[in-house]
């Protein structure tokens, strides 16, 4: 069966290759074309646009890039014509994947929505979209399942994909050997995975940490962005690591941690952590008018509650960043709750078995007349 899946940036690969691999033990002459990113390209051959070609993020960011994202979605409409799915897979990224859905529904090819847009958090006329053009959503987050009991949308609770990434870690007994550290507590910085909201936040972030000179800073380098772009940055005590994320958290006594997935994948490796975003001054006030969500981390909005502190804007800067990171390094305030917050966190999630519960929904799919 032929399997065409739009992933449009990092965690999203991420959830793209452990899906295919899940397809694949079920369908062994399954045939992929993506838009993903390397560790989709390293389950099978198959990917056409690398999610660092045209990824783009904020409201303005969007407006300048208008001309290039339509080039995209015809480019992307015309793979799918010449590939002839026998369904499309559409992982997050909700801005671009719509367009595709309503595509796909015209021209009579299945899709499955793999993580939800965030429709509970802003712009829920978007649940219209899903019930028109949607044939199978599946939801990751258990507080999605009551929200979209009252939509007509044929949803399906599978389960949060990132325990299913997280069990399948293996430690590296050699990562600081390897990275050249030493045996010092590491402090990770996770400023995000694309250049312009990297720009904006690990600069605030290395403000912050420079009095802890007892640590060592440890930047989570992001994938597909080259180690030349992060080169300002680094000095005798702030190194970098690429594609080890899951180890430097493992190693980390702390990490700041800008706000989306990462947050998530932190709090289920039991690191504490400081949460902080900084888009541009224009998007940030559209955002603040349009979304309608209390808090802007996975973990809070899971746990309905103040678990990581949370610093948007002008809030993430280094008096704030230093007293919450303070309260959460040993003998911190906030550490103990904060790692019983997460015990909780793990619980609401449910076991690992996500990828393969959204496989066994998919082919369904194909199977079914």
């Amino acid at each position: 069966m032929k399997y065409f899946i739009i992933a449009g940036e990092a965690s999203g690969d991420l959830h793209g290759s452990n899906l295919m691999k899940a397809i694949l033990a079920k369908d062994p002459s399954a045939s992929f074309q993506f838009w993903g990113g390397d560790r989709m390209a390293a389950v099978a051959d198959g990917l056409l646009m690398h999610y660092n070609q045209h990824t783009v993020m904020g409201f303005v960011e969007v407006l300048l890039k208008l001309r290039s994202i339509s080039a995209n979605l015809n480019l992307c409409k015309q793979q799918i014509e010449n590939f002839k799915p026998d369904v499309v897979v559409l992982i997050d990224y909700a801005g671009f994947n719509l367009r595709i859905a309503k595509f796909c529904k015209q021209t009579g090819f299945k899709t499955a929505f793999y993580i939800s847009p965030k429709v509970w958090a802003w712009n829920e006329k978007r649940v219209h979209k899903l019930e028109q053009y949607v044939d199978k959503l599946l939801l990751i987050f258990p507080f999605e399942v009551d929200y979209f009991t009252k939509w007509k949308v044929d949803s399906v609770f599978v389960g949060n994909p990132l325990l299913d990434a997280i069990s399948i870690f293996v430690p590296n007994t050699n990562f600081r050997q390897q990275n050249k550290l030493d045996q010092r507590n590491i402090i990770a910085l996770m400023p995000g995975s694309r250049k312009q909201e990297i720009k904006r936040i690990l600069p605030k972030m290395m403000e912050a940490t420079q009095t802890y000179t007892s640590y060592q800073l440890v930047i989570a380098g992001a994938p597909g962005v080259d180690a030349e772009f992060y080169a300002s940055f680094l000095n005798e005590r702030v190194s970098i690591v690429f594609d080890q994320t899951y180890d430097l958290l493992n190693q980390s006594i702390a990490a700041v941690v800008c706000s989306g997935t990462a947050t998530l994948e932190t709090a289920l490796l039991n690191i504490p952590q400081v949460c902080g975003y900084v888009g541009s001054p224009i998007s940030y006030r559209i955002a603040r008018l349009l979304v309608k969500i209390k808090y802007m981390s996975l973990v809070n909005l899971i746990l309905n509650r103040d678990c990581l502190t949370e610093l948007i804007q002008k809030e993430l800067n280094p008096i704030n960043l230093k007293r919450e990171l303070d309260a959460i390094l040993p003998g911190g305030a906030q550490r103990d709750r904060m790692l019983n917050d997460y015990i909780e966190l793990q619980t609401l999630l449910g076991g690992k078995g996500a990828s393969n519960r959204a496989a066994d929904v998919i082919i369904g799919m194909i199977q079914k007349p």
